[in-house]
């Protein structure tokens, strides 16, 4: 009587745990057009989720830095000159972000600032709030090829979390981004199969007058052919230092890119494996208060017990050797909690320390499709999104 009444109460505690597990919603969204037209649809279909969100990002910038939030982005946008990148490279883009504002009901500054995220990162120069953790696994052998991580965001962002679905137009591919409502992106893949995934490197020079990381995602995945993706991303002036793990119809690519500088990342591993956290591993253009991360000091002298390196450590673990990688030993690496203070899956503990925010597996096929869940991996199921069969 005694073992199956601790049976049955530990499936009660499975369920209820599950239940918890399982209210994070994956919202997602479809939207037409290019330009204005489709930053209005988007503007309009979420503009209750957009005003939240600009609530809730003005009130965590006034508690984390001690200041007005308004006076903040008076500031930021002093010192952020990019649009004139934004209107070179990317227009269309920057129409977009002008439809999302007018369809929400919302200022101008107010939607920019949601899709200059690592910018705004670099301005307020916070190096412990940013932990996303990616991969890259070629194709090889009949095997499919992935990139993937879990993308970790401040804790306000929490239950924003949506797929959002572009629909083909004559000069677009379809695609399928993660984002949060009034952001044009935070990853994505085309249905051409190219997608990127990316990581901050705060420690990496900027520059106020770069591209913008989200803009540089939306291009990358706006695009078709492999030559005008590999130079555009080693061509295009950085605006902050970012890791870029590209996917091009089963081909892996590394790029770490800072104002000055792109240099590939390759580990050389049999596998053709590619990891990546929070810190440079092949690009010198540092910061000079960042120093201690330069790549080519002796691991000595590196702060190898620090967060990224704990994480990258991690990942690199479960990917180097393995000569034969699915999606499933993918998981096991983004749910992977091997150092409990710094592990790659982060729960929201709504500690002002972070969280992850979705994690997302992009498979590279015939068809290619995008594995995603939201929230921390360890506390749901993935659930997989394919193009229209009409690509």
């Amino acid at each position: 009587m005694k073992k199956l009444f601790i049976i049955l109460f530990t499936l009660f505690l499975s369920a209820g745990c599950f239940a918890q597990q399982t209210n994070r919603e994956l919202k997602t969204v479809s939207f037409s057009g290019s330009g204005y037209q489709l930053g209005l649809q988007h503007g309009k279909q979420l503009k209750k989720e957009i005003r939240e969100i600009i609530t809730a990002w003005k009130e965590n910038t006034s508690k984390s830095l001690g200041k007005d939030a308004n006076l903040v982005l008076k500031n930021f946008f002093e010192y952020a000159k990019f649009d004139d990148a934004i209107k070179k490279w990317t227009p269309k883009l920057y129409e977009e972000i002008k439809g999302i504002a007018e369809g929400s009901d919302q200022q101008l500054n107010d939607v920019l600032v949601l899709n200059l995220l690592d910018e705004f990162w670099v301005y307020i120069n916070d190096l412990n709030n940013h932990h996303c953790s990616g991969l890259g696994v070629p194709a090889k052998n009949g095997k499919p090829g992935f990139i993937s991580q879990n993308m970790d965001l401040e804790n306000f962002t929490d239950d924003f979390q949506v797929l959002m679905r572009l629909n083909k137009t004559k000069n677009r591919p379809e695609q399928l981004i993660l984002t949060h409502p009034g952001l044009i992106a935070l990853n994505g893949l085309n249905a051409q199969g190219i997608g990127v995934c990316v990581n901050t490197i705060m420690q990496l020079k900027a520059s106020s007058s770069g591209l913008p990381v989200a803009f540089i995602i939306r291009h990358i995945i706006n695009t078709t052919d492999k030559e005008e993706v590999l130079d555009f991303i080693q061509t295009v002036n950085h605006a902050s230092g970012q890791n870029y793990i590209i996917g091009i119809k089963g081909e892996i690519y590394d790029f770490e890119a800072s104002a000055n500088k792109v240099v590939r990342y390759n580990p050389n591993n049999e596998n053709g494996t590619v990891y990546h956290t929070n810190h440079p591993v092949a690009n010198d253009d540092l910061k000079p208060w960042y120093a201690k991360y330069n790549p080519n000091l002796n691991d000595e002298l590196k702060p190898t017990k620090s967060n990224s390196y704990l994480r990258f450590k991690a990942v690199e673990s479960r990917m180097a050797d393995n000569l034969e990688i699915s999606d499933v030993l993918i998981k096991e690496a983004l749910r992977s909690k091997d150092n409990v203070k710094n592990p790659v899956c982060r729960t929201n503990n709504k500690d002002g320390r972070g969280f992850t925010f979705a994690s997302v597996i992009m498979t590279f096929t015939k068809n290619p499709n995008i594995q995603i869940l939201a929230g921390p991996p360890d506390e749901s199921d993935y659930k997989t999104f394919e193009f229209s069969k009409s690509q």
